[in-house]
């Protein structure tokens, strides 16, 4: 299993990204996913999650009503729709897939892409 992850660059305070993660390897489908973030000198955040089935998602609160979670299975591609970006929002950014436990614990996935940057300048 291999994730991707894509999309990020660098934005103003206020403008949007939409980020990318493309799974290969396997079937997208029956597959939680998540996005956490490491700003510098900082541990691993939770960001959003999304159930297998699309239906239920889940937020920071930092992030909640900013950012949008979604999935594509067809593309076996998960997304991360970052609005009205802040300066604290710079961080890599990396997908994940769950294996078990809680979803806003990083020790609960147990596949990750590589990263992509995001940077917001004030």
């Amino acid at each position: 299993v291999q994730l991707q992850a894509s999309g990020g660059g660098l934005v103003q305070a206020g403008g949007s990204l939409r980020l990318s993660c493309a799974i290969s390897g396997r079937t997208l489908n029956n597959v939680a996913m998540g996005w956490f973030c490491q700003a510098p000198g900082k541990e691993y955040e939770f960001v959003s999650h999304i159930s297998w089935s699309g239906i239920n998602t889940y937020y920071a609160d930092s992030v909640k009503g900013r950012f949008t979670i979604s999935r594509d299975n067809a593309k076996n591609t998960v997304y991360l729709q970052m609005n009205s970006l802040k300066p604290e929002d710079t961080a890599i950014y990396y997908c994940a897939k769950l294996k078990s436990g809680s979803y806003y614990t990083k020790n609960s996935y147990d596949y990750w892409g590589q990263g992509t940057q995001v940077t917001v300048s004030s």
